[in-house]
């Protein structure tokens, strides 16, 4: 094998050489499967109890007894993270986080010291991770597993030659109909009193914390009769056939003294600095969880109906019995429904043709549409505009209002420059405002991934005091910050008007982004079925 592929790339030499070989000799073998899951007893949530300080809390939020959950948003990604913080500090029972990446990055790791942390003080602690981009982590993920009271679980999990990105694209080839399939949901409980969803990955670019490029995000903090429903979701990922404990697939010769330490040294504060508390109020004039738990009596959160709902983890084995079981389907249920408004927010949008005709039908109803997404030069998939500018025009044409992110846009708000610095800023928020009645949040992106191969996470809630936030927080009745599309004189192409400024410029052209991008993208289409991205 090695004289073959020495012979077909001459310039590899040493490392280089035998990790290539690895990688084709997974591929030519087909690629390992999964070990046997041995059976074993279900783990199931922990009921909020009014012995922790959190059961206290929700219970306090939730004494009408009226059957309403109490929810918060949480739109600043500063207090999102502290809110995180504030559950895993004051949690006296479990813990259970779900979430589709956890970084490698200060983030990540500062967020698994306090689940360490937490574990030690006698707490349960259950971290399900989807196994996409763990490549590297397994040490660091096998010191928290050593603490007697912390698990972790990965979903569809890699086999093989698990600390290299580039063989686990390999394995994902050599086994793509199972590897293709991802855990999308983020989840995070406490004390089974309060859950956060919503969008947010755990890692710096998700709370305004890279160099690079950020995400603009959105997230709901919950307690009352939603957590339970959000709970046992939690339960059935955790306990499916298609997830495994980490040791399983990952195990290590050696001693949980010695990964412990290695734990301790990687989380350090040296790697991972403590964040200053955070003080003040957010846009919306919330104060920090930990803030408003000291005073619980007064908080004032918001009471509304609210469910919670997911794909089966069984979406992952190609099993559902129909589509009609997704969550795709549940939310295209509920924005039918619409009677006069629907405002769709969504890093990656491609409607597809069932999408188009679901548009076209609400818009003969009379109902005002309205997207929000990325823009090329903003998406972190910028594959993904190659469908969905395929839909553009038909929906300019059928009278959708159509808005995409611009980083350029957005820096010319004080707040977001702020916010951002040189950073670049990218939509994650993945919502939907329907009637200004109901709002729909969670994981989901509208896009086919979601729709046929992830699993997804989401909250639907009945509350016109949410959806007036949210319209204050997004300004979605007066949108800043973006570039508004609309159709050319010619009825078949598109012009950008900017929104962030006096000027309003008109650009006939994707703005921000090079002339080779544009290039790149427009040779690719040519090649790539609709809906296949």
């Amino acid at each position: 094998m090695l004289k073959l592929i020495a012979s077909s790339f001459p310039a590899l030499r040493g490392p280089a050489l035998r990790l290539i070989a690895l990688g084709f000799a997974l591929v030519l073998a087909g690629c390992a499967g999964l070990p046997p899951r041995a059976p074993e007893p279900p783990t199931l949530s922990i009921a909020a109890s009014p012995a922790t300080t959190l059961g206290r809390a929700a219970a306090s939020l939730s004494a009408a007894q009226d059957g309403l959950s109490s929810i918060r948003p949480l739109v600043e990604a500063s207090f999102a993270l502290d809110a995180r913080f504030e559950l895993m500090r004051r949690a006296q029972a479990s813990l259970d986080v779900q979430t589709y990446q956890l970084g490698n990055d200060k983030t990540g790791r500062l967020l698994l010291r306090e689940l360490r942390d937490a574990a030690r003080r006698g707490v349960r602690v259950r971290l399900l991770l989807d196994d996409f981009y763990t490549a590297g982590m397994d040490r660091l993920l096998l010191g928290l597993a050593a603490e007697p009271n912390a698990e972790v679980r990965l979903f569809n999990p890699f086999v093989n030659a698990r600390d290299h990105s580039a063989t686990r694209w390999l394995e994902f080839f050599g086994d793509f109909r199972r590897l293709n399939h991802r855990m999308h949901n983020k989840l995070f409980v406490a004390d089974g009193a309060m859950a956060i969803a919503g969008g947010r990955n755990l890692a710096d670019e998700y709370f305004l914390r890279s160099e690079g490029a950020n995400f603009i995000d959105f997230e709901l903090i919950m307690a009352g009769p939603v957590v339970p429903e959000a709970a046992r979701i939690f339960d059935a990922y955790w306990n499916s056939d298609v997830v495994y404990p980490l040791q399983r697939i990952a195990g290590a010769s050696d001693s949980p003294a010695v990964l412990k330490a290695e734990f301790e040294a990687a989380t350090s504060p040296a790697y991972a600095p403590l964040l200053a508390p955070l003080t003040g109020t957010d846009l919306l004039g919330d104060a920090p969880l930990g803030t408003q738990l000291a005073d619980i009596g007064r908080a004032k959160w918001m009471r509304a109906e609210a469910h919670a709902a997911a794909d089966s983890p069984n979406k992952a084995l190609g099993t559902l019995a129909s589509p009609a079981e997704s969550l795709a389907a549940r939310f295209h249920e509920m924005t039918a429904s619409a009677r006069s408004d629907v405002v769709v927010i969504s890093p990656y949008f491609i409607p597809g043709e069932d999408g188009m005709a679901r548009i076209r039908e609400g818009r003969a109803r009379g109902v005002r549409m309205s997207v929000i997404t990325n823009s090329l030069a903003d998406s972190d998939e910028p594959l993904v505009n190659i469908n969905y500018n395929r839909y553009r025009v038909d929906m300019l044409k059928l009278g959708v209002n159509l808005y995409e992110v611009s980083t350029q846009q957005l820096k010319r708000n004080r707040q977001f420059r702020t916010l951002l610095k040189k950073a670049r800023g990218r939509l994650h928020a993945k919502l939907a405002l329907v009637d200004r009645e109901w709002v729909l949040l969670g994981s989901m992106n509208l896009d086919p991934r979601s729709a046929r191969l992830n699993t997804e996470f989401g909250v639907r809630v009945r509350s016109f005091e949410l959806s007036q936030a949210l319209l204050y927080a997004y300004q979605l009745d007066d949108i800043e910050g973006v570039y508004r599309v609309v159709l050319m004189p010619d009825g078949e192409n598109v012009q950008w008007i900017g929104t962030g400024d006096v000027d309003n410029e008109v650009l006939d052209s994707e703005p921000d982004s090079s002339l080779l991008t544009r290039l790149q993208l427009l040779l690719f289409s040519w090649f790539v079925p609709t809906d296949q991205l």
